[in-house]
C-alpha cells in the first residue's frame, strides 16, 4: 500500500506550458497499470498541448469543479463538462479539453488513464497544422531528452519541436 496527500505531490507541468497546477498522482503513488493526474487550470488553461489520441489507453476525466470545455474527433465538437461530470476517450478518439478564456472560474479536475502509467510516446498522435504540408494531419508525437515536444507529420515526415 502507498498513501500520499495531493498537497504532498510535486507540480510538474506540460512542456507546453499550458496549464500552471498538474500533480502527477500515478507518479507519487507508484502506479504501473493506471496513469491519474490532478489539474487546477485557470481561465484559458488546457489539460493537453492540443488535439490527441492515445492508440493504445483510454482516458477518464472528472471535473470536480468549475466548467471543462472538450473538443472531441478530428471536426473538434466542443462538450462542456461542469461540475460532478465525467467524460471518457476510446483509445484512439481525438480529444482536447481546455478552460474557455472567459470562464468565470478555475478548473479542479482529474485525469485517469488505463492500461499504463506512463504514456507510450510512440501510441500517441497530435492533430496539428503540418509546418511543410500546411494541412491539418496527424503528426507522431515524441518527448525529447530535453523535456520538449517533438512532432512528425505523418504524410511528409517533417519533424518540429514548438
Amino acid at each position: 500500500m502507498k498513501r500520499v496527500a495531493i498537497d504532498d505531490v510535486d507540480v510538474v507541468t506540460n512542456p507546453m506550458d499550458v496549464h500552471d497546477v498538474r500533480k502527477p498522482v500515478s507518479r507519487a503513488l507508484g502506479t504501473e497499470h493506471v496513469a491519474m493526474n490532478y489539474f487546477e487550470l485557470a481561465p484559458g488553461d488546457a489539460l493537453s498541448g492540443g488535439l490527441h489520441a492515445h492508440g493504445d489507453q483510454e482516458e477518464l476525466f472528472y471535473v470536480r469543479s468549475g466548467t471543462a470545455t472538450f473538443e472531441v474527433g478530428r471536426e473538434c465538437e466542443r462538450v462542456d463538462v461542469g461540475a460532478g461530470e465525467l467524460i471518457r476517450f476510446a483509445p484512439g478518439e481525438f480529444q482536447s479539453g481546455f478552460v474557455r478564456e472567459d470562464a468565470d472560474e478555475e478548473v479542479v479536475a482529474w485525469a485517469v488513464g488505463a492500461p499504463g502509467a506512463r504514456h507510450d510516446w510512440e501510441q500517441i498522435e497530435s492533430l496539428i497544422e503540418c509546418r511543410t504540408c500546411g494541412e491539418e494531419l496527424p503528426h507522431a508525437t515524441e518527448l525529447t531528452d530535453e523535456g520538449r515536444f517533438r512532432f512528425t507529420c505523418s504524410e511528409c515526415g517533417a519533424s518540429f519541436s514548438p
